[in-house]
C-alpha cells in the first residue's frame, strides 16, 4: 500500500482575509498521478498552493497545519514565473553597472546545478542554449520552461505543475507530455497538474479532483471524470455556466449577425487604407551574438487581421516589443508605426495612445499594482497607464460597467484586481486593452491561463472587435484552436533557418 503524504480532512484554505475553498477532503499517496481541474476562480490553483506553504490550511475547518508536517513539495506556475519577474526588477543594477546594462539572473543561477548542461531535466526542456542568457530577456515560454526544470530537478515528494502547456509550442508541449508521463509512471514523486482541460494530459495521470466555486465537486478515477463530464454538459446552444453569452451570435441559418460592442473611443486615422499602420524595412535584432530577427521586412494595413507564430524562442515578443517600443534595437532599425519613422521625435505616449496591448509581462505589472477595482483598471485603458491617476467621470463609468458586463463582472467593479483568479485577470485585460477601440490591438497569447468558457469568450470577442473594423489585430498564439477566422495572414518565425521568417496566407 502506497505511503499516505497528505490529506485534506474536511479542509479550509484561506488568505489572512478571505475564504478560498471549503470542506476540502482529499488524500494524496507517494506515486499518485492527479488533474487538479475547475475553472477560472475555482480555487484549484489556491488548492496547490496551499501544499507549497503558501496558503492556509485549517482541518476541520480550524485547526491549522503548520508548514513543517507539510511534504516537500516543489510549484511551477504562472505565480512562480511572476515572482521571478518582480526579483528580477528589485535586483537591477543597470545604473550602476559599466555600459548601462545588468544582465541579471540566468536559467543556471536559478537552477543551481552542476554541469546544467548535462543534465536530462534541462534537456529535456530545451533550454541548453538559454542557460547563461539573463530572466529579463526570455520569453513566456523560456520562462515557463525553466521553471519546470527546475521543478523536475528538484527532490520534493510532491511536483505541482500550474497550468504546463500554456505558452509552449506544439513540440514542446509533445516534450512535456512525454515527461509527465515518464514522472507519473516511474519517479515515485506524486505528481498534480493543475489545469482546466482534460485534453492532451497523459493517461498515466489517472486520478482527477475537480473544484467549482470554492468546493470539491469530483474526486476519482479518470474514466469516471469523464462520465461525470459527459453528464454535466450543457444542452446544445446553450451558453457556458457562468459567463454571459460573448460570441458573435449566430441566426437560425447559421450566418453570422451584426456584432454589438459598446461604444468607445473610436480613433479616425483620416488616411487610404492602404496606408500602412506598421512597416519594417530590413530589421534585424540580435543579442549577445545571438541573432533573434534577420532582415525582416513586413508591413501592416488597416483590416488585415494577423496571426504570429513560431516556436518557443523564436523572436515573437521580441517582434512585438519593436511595435509596442519596449525593445531599445528598434531606434538601430527601420520602423514605421503610423507614418512615422521610431526615432523621430515621437514619444513613447503617442504610440500607445494608437495601441491596446495584451501580453504576460502587461499583466506581471498589473499583479504588482493589484489594489486597484476592476473599473479602474479598465479606464486605465483610456489613458494607457498602469494603475489610473486620472479623475473617473459619470460616461466612464458607464463605458466600463458595459465592457465589465461582458466578462459577468459588472457586480464586482469594486473588487481589486488581485482578488480575481489569473484567468479573470487576464479576461479583465483584455477588455482594457479594447475599450478605446485602438487602430492596432497586440495580444501576445491573450488566452493564457483561461478555462474553456473564458477562452471560448475571448475569442468570440476578439473576433466581434475585428469584426467592427475599428482595430486591426495582431495576435501570437501556439494554440491551432485559438486562431480566428478574420486572420487571413501569418507572420511564421523560424529560429536558424533563412530566411527566418515567411509570410503564410490563409484562405
Amino acid at each position: 500500500m502506497s505511503k499516505t503524504l497528505f490529506s485534506f480532512d474536511n479542509a479550509t484554505i484561506e488568505t489572512r482575509d478571505k475564504k478560498i475553498l471549503h470542506g476540502v477532503t482529499w488524500t494524496l499517496n507517494r506515486g499518485d498521478a492527479w488533474l487538479l481541474t475547475g475553472g477560472n476562480g475555482s480555487g484549484k490553483s489556491a488548492l496547490a498552493a496551499s501544499l507549497a506553504g503558501q496558503l492556509d490550511i485549517l482541518q476541520q475547518g480550524s485547526e491549522p497545519v503548520a508548514d513543517t508536517t507539510l511534504p516537500r513539495t516543489t510549484l511551477a506556475s504562472f505565480e512562480e514565473a511572476a515572482r521571478l519577474i518582480r526579483e528580477e526588477r528589485y535586483r537591477d543594477d543597470s545604473d550602476f553597472v559599466e555600459g548601462g546594462v545588468d544582465p541579471g539572473r540566468t536559467p543556471a543561477d536559478i537552477l543551481e546545478l552542476d554541469n546544467p548542461e548535462q543534465h536530462p531535466a534541462v534537456i529535456q526542456c530545451g533550454i541548453t542554449k538559454i542557460l547563461h542568457r539573463g530572466l529579463k530577456y526570455l520569453s513566456t515560454g523560456e520562462i515557463r520552461r525553466t521553471l519546470l526544470a527546475k521543478t523536475l530537478t528538484s527532490q520534493a515528494d510532491i511536483i505541482i505543475l500550474d497550468e504546463p502547456f500554456d505558452g509552449l509550442d506544439t513540440l514542446s508541449r509533445e516534450e512535456l507530455a512525454y515527461i509527465i508521463e515518464a514522472i507519473a509512471k516511474n519517479s515515485g514523486q506524486t505528481l498534480i497538474i493543475v489545469q482546466d482541460r482534460e485534453a492532451g494530459i497523459p493517461d498515466a495521470v489517472d486520478r482527477v479532483l475537480s473544484l467549482r466555486a470554492g468546493t470539491v465537486a469530483f474526486v476519482g478515477s479518470r474514466a469516471a471524470f469523464r462520465e461525470y463530464t459527459a453528464a454535466q454538459q450543457p444542452a446544445r446552444g446553450q451558453p457556458p455556466a457562468g459567463v454571459q453569452q460573448p460570441a458573435t451570435s449566430l441566426s437560425p441559418a447559421g450566418e453570422m449577425t451584426e456584432p454589438e460592442l459598446p461604444e468607445g473611443r473610436v480613433f479616425d486615422e483620416g488616411g487610404d487604407i492602404r496606408t500602412p499602420l506598421v512597416e519594417m524595412r530590413n530589421v534585424t535584432v540580435e543579442w549577445s551574438g545571438n541573432r533573434v530577427l534577420d532582415n525582416l521586412s513586413w508591413t501592416l494595413f488597416p483590416g488585415q487581421h494577423w496571426l504570429i507564430r513560431g516556436p518557443n524562442g523564436s523572436g515573437k515578443t521580441t517582434f512585438l516589443e519593436l511595435i509596442t517600443g519596449d525593445n531599445p534595437q528598434v531606434f538601430k532599425n527601420d520602423v514605421r508605426l503610423f507614418g512615422r519613422r521610431r526615432g523621430s521625435g515621437e514619444t513613447i505616449w503617442e504610440i500607445k495612445a494608437r495601441l491596446g496591448i495584451v501580453s504576460w509581462r502587461l499583466h506581471q505589472e498589473y499583479r504588482m499594482t493589484g489594489d486597484l477595482d476592476l473599473e479602474g483598471v479598465l479606464l486605465s485603458g483610456l489613458h494607457d497607464s498602469i494603475g489610473l491617476y486620472e479623475k473617473r467621470t459619470d460616461e466612464q463609468r458607464r463605458l466600463a460597467a458595459k465592457w465589465l458586463s461582458l466578462a459577468d463582472l459588472a457586480e464586482q467593479r469594486e473588487s481589486s484586481f488581485s482578488s480575481l483568479s489569473y484567468g479573470q485577470q487576464r479576461a479583465v485585460l483584455i477588455l482594457r486593452a479594447a475599450i478605446k477601440r485602438p487602430p492596432v490591438l497586440i495580444l501576445d497569447e491573450p488566452c493564457h491561463g483561461l478555462d474553456t468558457d473564458h477562452r471560448a469568450f475571448v475569442l468570440a470577442l476578439l473576433e466581434r472587435i475585428a469584426a467592427t473594423g475599428s482595430s486591426t489585430l495582431l495576435h501570437v498564439t501556439h494554440d491551432p484552436e485559438e486562431v480566428l477566422p478574420c486572420e487571413k495572414h501569418i507572420l511564421e518565425l523560424r529560429p536558424g533557418e533563412s530566411p527566418m521568417w515567411y509570410v503564410i496566407s490563409r484562405k
